[in-house]
């Protein structure tokens, strides 16, 4: 998709991260209603991934996988995408991924074998 010799971060302006957590398994589809223009423009590549979305839900790893991406990349793209309001991420997937419950049970884990 790209060229070959081309650096990942000149696709995203030099970016690494996303503005909110975007999960690798995140579903996410094209929005059904027509979005007004983006205040810059999206790169080339942003447009191929909103082409590889459909009709469907994707995650964000398999749109990196058919567009040829690294998925840093692709993640920075997709953010790019639903802040233009061309994508929508579906179920929780903009939540934190570390689970508290978790997180105090494995705790709990580790204090009982100590």
């Amino acid at each position: 998709m790209t060229h070959p010799k081309a650096r990942p971060y000149t696709l995203t302006g030099g970016r690494t991260r996303t503005r909110q957590p975007l999960l690798l398994h995140a579903l996410v589809s094209a929005t059904t209603h027509a979005p007004p223009l983006p205040l810059r423009p999206l790169a080339p590549e942003a447009h191929a991934l909103h082409a590889h979305t459909g009709d469907a839900a994707v995650s964000v790893a398999e749109l990196s996988a058919a567009a040829g991406l690294p998925l840093g990349v692709t993640r920075v793209l997709v953010d790019d995408l639903v802040t233009a309001g061309l994508l929508t991420v579906h179920a929780d997937t903009y939540q934190s991924p570390y689970d508290p419950g978790l997180l105090e049970r494995v705790r709990d884990g580790i204090r009982r074998i100590a």
